[in-house]
This record gives structure tokens, sequence and C-alpha cells, in this order.
């Protein structure tokens, strides 16, 4: 809650003082250098020409920063050191002025040193920073763990695998049946010498007639 209420602080304070000094040089240009000069002339300021022109652009740009809530401290900074100079060199005539000169320089000196607040374009640029770093950070600490876990365990070389032979057949092919073996059909003896085969069966030999010859005895 503290800090909601510190943003929306600074955004009212912003808002006023950069309102008040973008108004101061818008009138400043409205009138002319060479009006504006005469006025520095006036209040007794060396180089009055150039004191319009750097107090104008001074307070158009810082007052148009100060609302956008972009580069507040350093905005803040250049704004007092203006109403500084002015109020140094060529203090205002009218009172009025001067107590609006003193607050001015006041307040712009606060809001360099507070800060925008969260409602501001510096917290949108700071916050995408952050992120930036943030994923930077995160990437280089993800590459140093891949670095240590590569040196803790070495890749190991990967064994070639061997290639299959053209002539294996790798695809799968349906099992053979089983067939029966088929029966053995009984050998015939051989036939014996002197036989003669016949229409597949031999036929055995005539046997010659012995003529004995007997001896007469007497």
């Amino acid at each position: 809650m503290k800090q909601v209420l510190r943003d929306v602080a600074a955004l009212v304070a912003r808002l006023g003082v950069g309102g008040i000094f973008f108004a101061n040089g818008w009138t400043k240009l409205e009138d002319g250098l060479k009006i504006t000069g005469a006025k520095f002339a006036e209040q007794g300021a060396p180089a009055p020409g150039a004191w319009a022109t750097v107090t104008m652009l001074a307070e158009l740009i810082g007052g148009a920063l100060l609302i956008a809530g972009l580069a507040v401290s350093t905005t803040g900074l250049i704004l007092f050191a203006e109403a500084l100079a002015v109020f140094l060199v060529a203090p205002p005539l009218n009172p009025i002025t001067m107590n609006e000169l003193i607050l001015l320089g006041a307040a712009s000196l606060l809001l360099a040193v507070v800060g925008a607040g969260r409602i501001s374009v510096d917290h949108m640029v700071v916050i995408r920073r952050r992120e930036s770093e943030a994923a930077s950070e995160f990437a280089a600490d993800t590459e140093a763990d891949q670095v240590i876990a590569s040196l803790r365990e070495p890749d190991k070389p990967e064994e070639p695998k061997p290639e299959p032979s053209p002539m294996e057949d790798t695809a799968p092919h349906p099992r053979p049946r089983t067939q029966a073996p088929e029966p053995k059909q009984a050998e015939e003896p051989a036939p014996a010498p002197g036989d003669t085969l016949v229409a597949g069966r031999k036929k055995p030999q005539p046997r010659t007639r012995r003529t004995a010859t007997s001896t007469e005895t007497d």
C-alpha cells in the first residue's frame, strides 16, 4: 500500500512540476526570443538572448520529460541547475515569480533523488532491461551447466554396428512346413554273378548238364 501511495505521489509531483516548467517554456516560445531576451535584460542577465534560448529549451524539453517520467533523475538535476542559475544570475523582479522559481527548483531536485515511481516510462524501461538481463544470465547458466556436465561425463565413442551381408536376407519369411519323410523302399539284393535281370527280375541261368564219363571198369 505504501508503495502505491509513493507511486501516485511521484506521478502527481511530476505532472505538476513538469507542467509548470513546460508552460513557462511555451510562454517564452510564444513571446519570442527577442521579448524574452528583453525581460532577461531588465533582470540584469548577461547575454540575454542566450539566456532566453537556453531557459526556453530546458523548460520545454525538461517539462515534457518529467511529465512522461523519462530520465527523471537527469532531467530533475538539469532543471534544478537552470532554476538555481536564474535565481543567482537573473533573479525575477516579481516576488511571486521568485517563490515559484524556488519551489520548482526544490521539487526538481527531490524528483531527481526519489525517482519517477512505477507509473513512468523509466520503470517500464527498467523492467525490460531486468528481464533481458535475467534471460541472458539464465542462458549463460544453462550453457555453463552443459559444459560442466560434458566435462564430468565424456562422450563414449559409439561402437560400429556390423553391416548386414548383401547375401543375407533379413526380411521375415514364413516358416516352411515340415514334410514327413518318404518311406524307404526295400533294397533288392544284388544279383549274383551269372544271373540275368529280366523285367526287373533275375532269371536264373540254365544249368548245363554235366556229362559224366563213366569209366568202365573191367
